[in-house]
């Protein structure tokens, strides 16, 4: 997949195709960080996701999955580890329909306070703010979290450790 706007899709809406990087953030209590977004033409539609992002130039997914989580949620120093899941979705989002190729790193880290100082103008126009979940509470929440499923794929995570290699998680089409 090749990062930039290419013809208009179903709907009309021009393709945003990325490449990119998300981060599994766990603090020492096993919680995960997630922020809260919204359509912004339509705030009344929420989610929950996590932290992450288009790679940029020529950085690497790692680069960009460290880059993305200190601009998203002032979170520096954490320890990037493997890649937990890849993802293929597509999505209308802010006028644009985004295809992405996603792929998920575990990370660990000490801090928990966060800092969204360093948001880009789209992520301040769309995200409402952050929060650590247990597993426990993404079991339990009826608010939507992408991806889906991410309370068992956090369970077996923390239960089994992380996969010997990348899982493919489903394609998911909004």
């Amino acid at each position: 997949m090749v990062d930039g706007v290419t013809d208009a899709a179903e709907g009309g809406l021009p393709v945003e195709a990325r490449r990119v990087s998300r981060v599994i953030l766990l603090d020492p209590a096993d919680r995960i960080l997630l922020l809260h977004g919204f359509e912004p033409a339509h705030p009344e539609e929420t989610w929950w996701f996590t932290p992450g992002g288009g790679l940029e130039g020529t950085e690497t997914h790692e680069e960009a999955a460290l880059r993305e989580l200190a601009e998203e949620t002032g979170i520096t120093g954490a320890v990037l580890g493997p890649v937990l899941w890849q993802r293929r979705c597509s999505f209308p989002f802010d006028g644009r329909r985004w295809e992405q190729e996603e792929w998920y790193y575990l990370a660990r880290t000490e801090r928990t306070a966060t800092d969204t100082r360093g948001q880009t103008t789209l992520e301040r126009r769309s995200v409402s703010g952050l929060r650590w979940w247990t597993v426990a509470e993404l079991s339990a929440t009826h608010e939507t979290v992408y991806p889906t499923r991410l309370a068992g794929l956090l369970r077996t995570l923390l239960d089994e450790g992380p996969p010997s290699a990348p899982l493919a998680l489903e394609t998911e089409r909004a």
